[in-house]
């Protein structure tokens, strides 16, 4: 059996996907640009906004049988007193929303008729012309009221501390997204929503797996909105942010078709799709002589071949990324547009991959996970691009990085791995810098994992039996996106040795690490404060035991490192330095 020793490189991690962080203050400064406090708990100064005990700090939900609270807006007022309220204030969608959502009792009928196929079949038999038309008068009208009513009974509204989306007609819902827990507002444009001068727009909020959508405003009036937000999470007073304006951006990186095209034909994924493609729906039939069977077996074939093919040319097009104060903006989609922001500080792991075929031309693949995304969730930041380029655009995200000296800094395994690993052992390296911690595997399509020390949440050494027996032993990083990535296959007394000096690496990472609100430089004052609580907790050691932290926090705070003359030192924090198992 494996075994694991784990160990929590600082007490004050960062919040791990999907796990509310705090909850912002009530009060509002009222002045120009100055950046957003975030406290402990929810004051409710402000009237109207403040969050009900119990709910996510990040975004509220509350579902009431035919009752909304009106509260403090910007964009709309309530009715006047006296007079009962015909559907929740605030700004509706726009008029297309209800054709879209027309579709919805229609796609459930289908659906319906398509699960039992062999009794819709035998009802249509029996039906006449008159039934069959009457059937349609029904189910027509019925549609387009429930679209109707659905976009009558939706609307959003932004108070000052919250945005606020309004939905039900019997049950109503209201989702309260507070803007200090914003991390990025993207604009996507389907074909069909193109045609029609619409877009929607999809909110990532901080604690939350699943975006918010507003879908449909008019394209005008999403990026204006868009702007608002931003402006909002970045701190300006909310009389300032809608005259705020989009944030200029300027252009670092543009994909040409022909570079995109070449590196598809040359990446080799889309070449073993269609390998796949040819030969399993003949062996298929050769195997069952049933050409139902074999087509059965194309058609997934088919859809892996479009995917990796004609699929990732129509979501990669036109490429573009983009510098500006709230992040780098990512522009691109032939047929769908889509208009993203990578939110800064948010990054918590970046991976750089090189097929075989794009080494001798120096092209790399650039991917990240970006905390509150979820696993797997964070996306493309360069599809393809000189590593120069990729470089540049990478110092964006990661400042004080250089791509070509952190890869340089793996160093390949011991000889005897090759006893573990036949034949990747070779493709297996592992390195640091004084910003990033540094994994690299693969020998035809070499990837290299880079994650900022500041952005570990723990360190763990693993060690399997034949590992035992080969003396060698894994250490693995995990960080705040619920991902990680470990450094195979290295002596086992040099992982003992990292994972004591990576946790080191990582409090003084995370004590030197740059402040991550949009357009601002200066530092939250809960971090500062933070700060200011370790500072005295140092100065308490000399003077008596530290005082009693609050229910559910460790001494210190929640984001505050542990000290090193601690119990929960740099021994403790850095994980049991025995072999497991």
């Amino acid at each position: 059996m494996d075994g694991t020793d784990r160990a929590d490189a600082v007490n004050g991690a960062e919040p791990v996907a999907g796990e509310p962080t705090g909850t912002a203050s009530g009060a509002e400064s009222g002045t120009g640009t100055a950046p957003r406090t975030a406290s402990g708990t929810a004051s409710g100064a402000e009237s109207g906004t403040g969050t009900a005990p119990g709910r996510d700090t990040a975004r509220g939900e509350d579902t009431v049988p035919g009752k909304d609270t009106p509260g403090k807006d910007t964009g709309s007022a309530p009715p006047p007193s006296g007079r009962p309220s015909r559907r929740p204030e605030g700004k509706r969608l726009h008029p297309v929303t209800p054709w879209r959502r027309a579709w919805a009792p229609v796609a459930g009928l289908v659906a319906f008729s398509v699960h039992d196929f062999e009794r819709t079949r035998e009802w249509f038999t029996h039906l006449t012309p008159g039934w069959l038309a009457a059937a349609f008068a029904v189910l027509l009208p019925a549609a387009a009221a429930y679209g109707f009513f659905s976009w009558w009974f939706t609307s959003y509204l932004v108070t000052d501390t919250e945005l606020r989306i309004r939905t039900g007609l019997v049950f109503r819902r209201t989702a309260h997204i507070r803007l200090d827990r914003v991390q990025a507002v993207d604009v996507g444009r389907p074909l069909l929503a193109r045609v029609a001068g619409v877009a929607k727009l999809k909110l990532d909020v901080v604690g939350t797996e699943a975006k918010d959508e507003l879908a449909f405003l008019g394209e005008r009036e999403a990026v204006d909105l868009r702007a608002e937000l931003l402006a909002r999470a970045a701190g300006i007073a909310p009389e300032a942010a809608p005259e705020a304006g989009e944030a200029p951006a300027r252009q670092l990186l543009r994909v040409g078709t022909r570079t995109l095209v070449t590196g598809l034909l040359l990446m080799g994924t889309g070449w073993g799709a269609l390998l796949m493609m040819l030969a399993v729906p003949v062996l298929v039939y050769f195997a069952s002589g049933s050409v139902l069977g074999a087509v059965a077996a194309l058609l997934p074939a088919l859809g892996g071949v479009w995917a990796s093919t004609g699929g990732r040319f129509l979501k990669e097009y036109d490429w573009t990324v983009a510098e500006s104060p709230d992040g780098l903006r990512l522009d691109h989609g032939l047929l769908d547009r889509e208009h993203a922001t990578v939110p800064p500080g948010r990054v918590q792991s970046v991976r750089i991959t090189e097929p075989l075929l794009w080494r001798r031309r120096g092209w790399v693949r650039v991917e990240l996970e970006i905390a509150g995304a979820g696993k797997d969730k964070g996306g493309v930041l360069i599809p393809v691009a000189p590593r120069s380029d990729a470089a540049a655009v990478l110092a964006r995200v990661l400042p004080g990085v250089d791509l070509v000296a952190a890869a340089g800094t793996a160093a390949p395994v011991p000889r005897r791995a090759r006893w573990c690993v036949p034949l990747a052992w070779r493709g297996y390296g592992h390195g640091a810098t004084d910003a990033v911690f540094v994994t690299r595997s693969g020998l035809i399509r070499r990837r290299v994992t880079l994650v900022p020390h500041a952005k570990v949440q723990s360190v763990r050494f693993v060690q399997g039996p034949w590992e035992r027996r080969m003396r060698l032993a894994d250490v693995a990083v995990d960080h705040g996106a619920n991902g990680w990535t470990a450094a195979r296959l290295r002596d086992a007394e040099e992982a003992r040795a990292l994972v004591h000096a990576q946790a080191e690496r990582s409090r003084t990472g995370r004590r030197e690490a740059r402040p991550d609100r949009w357009m601002t430089g200066a530092p939250r004052q809960g971090q500062e404060r933070e700060q200011g609580q370790d500072q005295g907790q140092e100065q308490g050691q000399e003077q008596g035991p530290r005082a009693a932290a609050p229910a559910g926090e460790a001494p210190g705070g929640p984001a505050t490192a542990p000290d090193e003359g601690s119990p929960a030192g740099s021994a403790g924090s850095s994980g049991s330095a025995e072999p497991a198992g």
